[in-house]
């Protein structure tokens, strides 16, 4: 439909007397505030005014001393009362989360208390996949954790704070703010997932189309209709293992949710009860005094990491579950306790995209979702039971209850009658997962081209490219790329072949803000011809990420890493032992000769950067802030978190160096 040119008059002036009429005074609410002699003695003016805006917005005055609750979310977009759009939000993930917060803040109200709602609303890392957006991307999950920080003491009248998020860096986010809570209740509703289509592809192949239709694997009309599809309801997280789920799943195991609730059909019944369910639990801890440091210790961010292993989660939550430990005041799990972990522990769930089979978030969930991993963990001994969760009750007593539900027995019954899929294909015991081939996910391998390390998802290698020995080995030639760009460009020309190992570099926090590459990872888990190439780069991965790709090579290249003095042609190897869990990276050749890693150690030193090293071009400040300020906190080992100890005493240092070199204070 063609639209005609709007005109200046329309830009200046509406038609109609209600544009121009205006009032100056109004009424006001009628009854009194419910205030005493001590009250205005002693209660500082804010708590005071606060009182008159709430009867402002029209709370009852004979509630007005009710308990306050904050809920806040992340949640997008404008809907009208049917549903329909008035103004879209970044995503699906937080498109519905309202109606948690609605039904929430009803049920709150209807057991005597006030609720309040806030937002920040966040991003998505599909919509910003290759664009400048993913610049921000992960540096906005520390400004928004701030944002709802500030947002949570600034209603300094709360009794406590409901968190409700869905995606990758927005539940991230919230996890980190409800962590700071300390003797405060705080609880964390997560935003659950989008159904399958009926007839369709995921919304993960789904990012490929435009990989495949430039190697003409499928038509416009199919791209077209499929791309349509994809998200097959208006709301929730994606239906693969990927940030958003994974975060879900760790939240649900820190014990800062409901059982389960991760992972819920965004916009169904069963869904929207959680919310209400959580009001109750947020109220019962405030009326028996259990605050979020009851619920976040050492041993729930151990339970984390366990079911992160278990579920085969996204090597993201090797980012945020350190940043979760470090707002709640906690030890930051490192490399070494990663390792540990992803050693002991079994993956017990068949979920997308790990396989064998991949089944969605939602089949997962009405498999029993956390709580029936659990299940297993504990009768193995992986899990430490004892440690408290939001219910009140220990996680002990949650699984207890799980284990006898009729909601346990009822969904895997939905399940079956549905889809014709039995629950125990879905999530296994240790035994029958073994039977099936499942491995654990996470390996980090180390050598001279990451001699901090770096992380691969042993899971995700093609099984026809792993030896009989569950070793995967790979020496090829490297390919050289400076930008996401020019890597992708590289792969729909056919310019990438086999055996190649694409070195794509300048993507850390430095370069790129430590840009998610899915574009690349995915398109060569959907072309064939790139089946037998590798990766390894500086930036990170999507949860949804396929192949034999090596992310988080540290140190970054703009730091100074050996990555950035690979030159084209050199011989890179790559070995991955995914039952012992552990890996090399290194360079072992320079066109006709072969050399071992220690020499290949000693060429890197005595190479210079690559001259093309560079930031991106349009790498905002904020993100170059970002980048300077995690550099100081422990890196992206330490969970890009704000150490503020550490940059403070930095500074400070700068400081006095600066002093005595000039004879006064330097500029900060």
């Amino acid at each position: 439909m063609k639209v005609e040119p709007l005109s200046i008059v329309s830009v200046l002036e509406s038609s109609g007397a209600d544009a121009v009429t205006v009032r100056t005074h109004a009424p006001g609410p009628g009854g009194l505030l419910p205030l005493t002699p001590q009250m205005l003695l002693t209660q500082p003016s804010g708590n005071l005014f606060g009182l008159s805006q709430n009867a402002g917005m029209g709370w009852s005055a004979e509630r007005l001393l009710d308990p306050e609750f904050l809920i806040l979310s992340t949640h997008g977009g404008v809907r009208a009362a049917d549903g329909t759009p008035i103004a879209l939000g970044f995503h699906t993930g937080h498109w519905e989360v309202g109606l948690l917060v609605e039904k929430a803040a009803q049920e709150l109200r209807s057991l005597q208390a006030i609720p309040f709602a806030g937002a920040c609303t966040d991003p998505c890392d599909g919509r910003s996949q290759g664009t400048d957006g993913m610049l921000d991307s992960l540096p906005y999950r520390n400004d928004a954790a701030t944002v709802l920080r500030r947002l949570m003491r600034s209603l300094p009248t709360r009794k406590g704070v409901m968190g409700v998020a869905t995606c990758d860096k927005g539940l991230p986010a919230m996890m980190m703010a409800l962590a700071s809570s300390g003797e405060r209740p705080a609880i964390l509703v997560p935003g659950g997932t989008t159904l399958l289509p009926e007839n369709g592809e995921d919304a993960g192949k789904v990012q490929t189309i435009g990989a495949r239709y430039a190697q003409q694997q499928i038509t416009l009309e199919y791209a077209a209709e499929m791309g349509c599809r994809a998200c097959a309801s208006p709301g929730g997280g994606c239906q693969f293992l990927g940030t958003a789920a994974t975060s879900q799943v760790v939240a649900e195991a820190l014990g800062m949710a409901l059982p389960h609730s991760a992972l819920a059909p965004s916009g169904q019944p069963i869904w929207l009860d959680a919310a209400a369910r959580s009001a109750r639990a947020l109220l019962r801890m405030h009326q028996t005094g259990v605050g979020m440091r009851d619920v976040l210790t050492d041993a729930a961010i151990e339970n984390a990491m366990v079911l992160h292993a278990a579920f085969g989660g996204s090597t993201n939550l090797l980012l945020h579950t350190p940043a979760i430990a470090y707002s709640a005041g906690l030890r930051r799990p490192t490399v070494a306790d990663w390792t540990r972990i992803n050693r002991e522990i079994p993956r017990l769930v068949d979920a997308l995209p790990n396989g064998p089979r991949g089944f969605a978030t939602v089949q997962v969930f009405l498999a029993g979702g956390v709580a029936e991993v659990m299940l297993h963990l504990r009768a193995a001994g992986l899990l430490d039971t004892s440690v408290l969760t939001v219910t009140g009750q220990t996680l002990d007593q949650n699984l207890d209850w799980w284990e006898q539900s009729e909601r346990r027995r009822r969904l895997k019954q939905e399940l079956r009658e549905q889809d014709g899929i039995d629950a125990d294909d879905v999530i296994m015991s240790p035994d029958r997962a073994r039977e099936r081939g499942l491995t654990a996910t996470v390996c980090f391998p180390a050598g001279n081209l990451a001699p901090e390390g770096s992380v691969i998802k042993s899971t995700a290698i093609d099984a026809s490219l792993v030896d009989a020995d569950e070793v995967y080995r790979h020496t090829g030639p490297a390919r050289v790329f400076v930008s996401e760009a020019a890597a992708i460009q590289a792969l729909k020309n056919g310019a990438v072949g086999h055996g190649d190992v694409m070195v794509l570099i300048c993507g850390g926090p430095m370069g790129a803000g430590m840009e998610e590459i899915y574009q690349v990872t995915s398109a060569l888990k959907q072309l064939p011809f790139c089946r037998h190439v590798a990766v390894i780069t500086d930036a990170r991965f999507s949860g949804v990420s396929t192949g034999a790709c090596l992310g988080h090579v540290s140190p970054e290249a703009l730091a100074g890493g050996p990555v950035g003095r690979v030159r084209e042609g050199d011989v890179i190897e790559i070995v991955v032992d995914r039952r012992g869990m552990t890996g090399t990276v290194n360079l072992v050749g320079e066109g006709e000769e072969s050399f071992s890693a220690e020499e290949g150690a000693r060429r890197l030193a005595l190479r210079g950067p690559r001259e093309d090293l560079a930031p991106h071009p349009r790498l905002p400040d904020d993100t170059r802030l970002w980048a300077a300020l995690i550099q100081a906190s422990g890196g992206v080992w330490g969970g890009c978190v704000y150490d503020t100890e550490r940059i403070v005493a930095r500074l400070a240092a700068a400081n006095a160096m600066d002093t005595n070199t000039n004879g006064e204070a330097g500029d900060l």
